[in-house]
């Protein structure tokens, strides 16, 4: 039997709500100083007070970031803001050795824009960089389609050698590029010679053909871009939930329909993040194009870096070569801004 107080009631000390746990009277009340403000059954630890963040520990997170900032400092920020100040001043050869400039203004891109060979050097720049972007993603994501059918030796050995083309140095690789495409004793004009069909191309210098130029440095490119785009699709394909495709199977789908309809809507955050980065990538190719054609024939593969290059450092325009690549950097930064708000819209997280 409860134990009763002296007015002859039984106490409620032990008696408590079965939802909220709150301790109650008589009444059915909380009692006072009973965790009473709980705001509901589901939610029922109350959150500790938030401590004001001391000043002392603010200070000492921006001295633990200072040395990481100091580095991108002077190696990003510096660099950039006196790339952008050159572009406004006529810094030339004479510049150099005397140290001498004048501030031009806007007068270095007025003269870039009236150009014709920077609205032709930014032509083959766009139409070149789309077939090699083109090219890249179309046999990096058949390469990718391709490792989730081999099995697991023969998987891991072309994974090696991508590996081993992809970490291959560009400017090494394009020497022994522009090796292979070598008149008189290169590897494919003799391959091409023994198989009969274009003639007899053992002394055709592919640098010294625009056409022939272009398909060099677009097979080095795609060649050194694949392996990137194939490993990385690869494993995204790896996530991909295996009763997707099967179910599109039951339902009568064909292999290409189930490729179609639902492994590339599972891939196209993952394409749409190496199509960026190989426009960026490919829009800056550089080294490949000097050392195969150097810009030739007749600067007929001279794009934006190529032009930017002669500019600056041939002409030693280095005030409009400034303007030029500040110019390219906006371009860039635009195809980026696109790639971020298309990132934003399909609720993925940057």
């Amino acid at each position: 039997m409860r134990p009763a107080d002296e007015a002859g009631r039984p106490r409620t000390s032990g008696a408590r709500d079965l939802l909220t746990g709150d301790l109650l009277t008589e009444d059915r009340a909380p009692v006072a100083g009973t965790p009473a403000e709980r705001p509901s059954a589901g939610n029922r630890t109350a959150e500790p007070p938030k401590r004001p963040v001391k000043r002392g520990r603010q200070w000492a997170v921006l001295w633990l970031l200072s040395p990481a900032g100091l580095v991108m400092a002077a190696f990003s920020v510096a660099p950039v803001l006196f790339l952008i100040f050159t572009s406004f001043t006529d810094y030339n050869q004479r510049t150099l050795f005397t140290g001498e400039f004048s501030m031009v203004g806007v007068q270095q891109y007025t003269d870039m824009f009236q150009d014709p060979e920077f609205w032709k050097s930014l032509v083959r720049s766009v139409l070149f960089t789309v077939a090699m972007v083109a090219g890249s993603i179309a046999i990096g994501t058949a390469m990718a389609q391709l490792l989730t059918r081999l099995r697991t030796a023969m998987r891991m050995t072309v994974t090696v050698v991508l590996i081993f083309a992809w970490a291959m140095p560009n400017v090494a690789s394009s020497l022994v590029w522009k090796w292979l495409f070598q008149p008189g004793y290169g590897v494919v004009n003799w391959l091409l010679t023994q198989a009969h069909v274009f003639g007899d191309m053992t002394n055709t210098d592919w640098g010294q053909n625009a056409s022939l130029a272009y398909l060099s440095i677009w097979l080095l490119v795609v060649w050194q871009a694949v392996p990137f785009i194939a490993l990385t699709l690869y494993a995204a394909l790896t996530q991909l939930p295996v009763e997707l495709p099967e179910a599109a199977r039951l339902d009568g789908a064909g292999e290409w329909r189930v490729w179609w309809s639902v492994t590339l809507p599972f891939l196209r955050p993952t394409l749409l993040l190496v199509t960026i980065m190989s426009v960026i990538w490919d829009f800056n190719v550089f080294n490949q194009i000097w050392l195969v054609s150097a810009g030739g024939p007749d600067s007929a593969t001279s794009t934006l870096g190529i032009f930017a290059y002669k500019t600056a450092f041939v002409s030693f325009r280095i005030g409009q070569g400034a303007a030029l690549s500040v110019i390219t950097t906006a371009i860039l930064l635009g195809i980026t801004a696109v790639y971020i708000r298309n990132l934003l819209r399909s609720g993925e997280d940057l």
